[in-house]
This record gives C-alpha cells, structure tokens and sequence, in this order.
C-alpha cells in the first residue's frame, strides 16, 4: 500500500481511492530534484499500473481486474494525465486568473445495484482508458467526499509535484513549504524590496 509515485517525493498519499488519481499525476517529472517520468517507457508503465491497482484494491477493499498497457497506450495515458494536471492544478490558480475550459475526458463505467442497496461504479475498458475510468470514478468519489479540492499541484513552475492539502483551511499551494514556498516567498520579498528602492 505503498502509491509508489507518490513517496518518490516524499508526500503523504491522498485518501481512500483519490490516491490512485494522487499516485497517477506523480508519475509525471517533477519535483527537485527531477524524477524520471514512469509513463516514459512501456516496461516502467506496466509496472506503475501492477502496483497502482494493487493499492488501490488495498485502499478500497475492491479488487479490480489486471490491466495490460500495450505501446499504443501510452501516449494517450500521458496526455490523460496532462489534461488531468491541468484541472488539479486549477486548485491552487487566482480564481482571476481563469482561462479557457478544462480538457473534457470520458470513460466508461458501469453503474451497479448490488444487493446491500447500495450503487457502485465499476470500471470498464481495456489498457490506458480502463486506468482513466478507475481514475474519474475516484475523483466521482471523492467530489462526494468533498476531499477532491484538496489535490492540488505545487505551484512552484520548477516543481509542480501533486499534493494532498491538510491544511485546515485547504489554503496550501507549495508541496513542500520548505523546498518550493520559502524559496519562492523570499524571491518575491527580495523582488518588493527592490521595487521600494526605486525611485
């Protein structure tokens, strides 16, 4: 249970099924120092996607079926994964600073009354959109969870690793306080001061 992309950075996972959509955004290079990217090459890909859906059986008590990545999948994860940046990003934007809508991705899902009463979304397709519906029912998940505000990216353009804010009023915007917020925060003060120097 280990969302290995994620303690690559040394970050606490999201919580319950967000973390399988924590785990896939930190596949991506990011970070200082940089990491390589495990969606780069078929063999690191399969890899992560063995292991994601293994914690996310873990983490949800629901097994899902094994996916195989083939080479046409990849640039289609990775651009999913973007699109998906984008959105998480958006958390921590001024909301002045909106611009155009955010990329729009589907995936098919089952929707299921079991015999408990209750209604559980179940996964579908194959290769790289069989890892984007697990992911969008997550984020279904989490939205009703209100936790799906709270993944964001670092705003740090040099970083831009995904996090999980705990703070308690889900202000958070650097990974890492120390790393990528003191840096920035004393760039910008150094900046001010300079500008109240000028005549």
């Amino acid at each position: 249970m280990t969302w290995t992309a994620i303690t690559r950075y040394g970050l606490h996972p999201a919580p319950q099924a967000l973390g399988f959509v924590h785990n896939l955004l930190n596949t991506e290079p990011a970070g200082r120092p940089r990491q390589p990217d495990l969606l780069a090459e078929l063999g690191a890909a399969q890899e992560w996607a063995d292991a994601a859906l293994e914690d996310w059986a873990a983490h949800t008590g629901t097994p899902v079926p094994p996916v195989t990545l083939e080479d046409g999948d990849l640039e289609a994860l990775r651009n999913f994964r973007a699109d998906l940046h984008t959105v998480v990003a958006g958390h921590t934007a001024d909301p002045a600073d909106a611009s155009a809508p955010a990329p729009v991705h589907r995936a098919a899902a089952a929707v299921e009354l079991g015999s408990d009463g209750y209604v559980r979304l179940e996964a579908r397709g194959t290769g790289w959109r069989a890892i984007a519906s697990l992911t969008l029912i997550a984020i279904v998940h989490a939205q009703g969870a209100g936790t799906w505000q709270r993944l964001k990216a670092c705003r740090n353009p040099r970083c831009q690793a995904a996090f999980y804010d705990r703070s308690r009023n889900n202000s958070a915007v650097w990974h890492d306080v120390r790393v990528c917020g003191n840096p920035a925060n004393l760039r910008a003060h150094r900046a001010r001061k300079r500008a109240g120097h000028q005549p």
